[in-house]
């Protein structure tokens, strides 16, 4: 093993290669061209004495030693990192970078857009790139970079990824200004005889956590319109006697249209979290940017 010709670029190669387990990816990862990262795994097969990946019947996979090296070199790296980073000084003004965030629409009209002009002028070279939350994923993009932070519900959180909470959300009853049937107040009698809307996230349900806690207390409901987001309900409750249930965060966003109402029964609320990789914690720039969307959460 001749480990004079492995210099730091090296390394960060051969850590990427070694977490993505495909050269594709890791070319991907690294913002370099198949050829180039190709080249670069011949020099580390080559200084190494070892293949490090070997071709499969799907693919490629690592090797014994390949294995053995990935969580040291991994930790080794990241105490380098942190070095460099905790030396430099380091002014949002000025930071430059791309955060893909995933979510859904409710984040997205909860925390994004009030995230994105803070961020105009506190960090105005950086930008964000909004995905839909895929849950099923969401682990993946996240090992691979294709995804920095993703809000989530804790159950929608991989188990492997860091996580912190950023706020408690309950659910409001949204109805139309001069509804006949709602004046300030809705009853449970009344709330059970009106028409509802619903949100499924994966399309097509018409049942949810109000439904339980109805059943709960020997009741049902009418739902006449399921949609797989929020942000088109208050529309639609604006326009019809229908009345909902929605995030607050939402709500208070139609105050002046809409009558919003606490629920005539106890509904239960859900938390957001954000969450990231393990690779992304003590980046400078991604710890700050997570730590401002922490605060804005929290005003609100």
């Amino acid at each position: 093993m001749d480990t004079k010709n492995l210099d730091l670029g090296l390394l960060v190669t051969l850590e990427a290669l070694l977490a993505e387990g495909n050269v594709t990816r890791a070319a991907r990862r690294l913002n370099l061209s198949q050829p180039a990262l190709s080249a670069r795994l011949a020099r580390l097969r080559d200084a190494l004495g070892d293949p490090l990946l070997i071709p499969a019947r799907r693919g490629m996979v690592l090797t014994q030693r390949a294995v053995e090296l990935r969580q040291p070199l991994h930790e080794a790296l990241e105490g380098v990192r942190r070095v460099v980073a905790e030396g430099m000084p380091f002014d949002p003004a000025t930071m430059q970078a791309t955060l893909v965030i995933a979510g859904t629409d409710y984040q997205q009209y909860a925390l994004l857009t009030r995230f994105s002009v803070a961020l105009r002028t506190e960090a105005p070279m950086v930008r964000i790139a909004w995905r839909a939350l895929d849950v099923l994923a969401l682990a993946t993009q996240l090992e691979r970079g294709e995804v920095d932070l993703a809000l989530a519900t804790p159950d929608h959180a991989p188990a492997a990824m860091r996580q912190r909470q950023l706020y408690c959300e309950d659910y409001v009853v949204i109805a139309r200004q001069g509804h006949p049937a709602v004046q300030g107040y809705v009853s449970l009698d009344v709330f059970c005889t009106l028409e509802h809307v619903v949100v499924s996230p994966q399309g097509g349900g018409f049942s949810g956590p109000t439904d339980a806690a109805l059943e709960a207390v020997g009741r049902r409901r009418t739902v006449a319109l399921s949609t797989s987001g929020f942000l088109i309900v208050p529309e639609v409750v604006s326009r019809s006697d229908m009345i909902a249930l929605i995030p607050r965060r939402i709500a208070d966003g139609w105050s002046d249209r809409l009558q919003v109402l606490d629920p005539p029964l106890t509904i239960p609320g859900f938390t957001i979290v954000s969450v990231w990789h393990d690779r992304a914690t003590n980046h400078p720039a991604q710890r700050w940017l997570r730590e401002r969307l922490m605060t804005l959460a929290a005003e609100g």
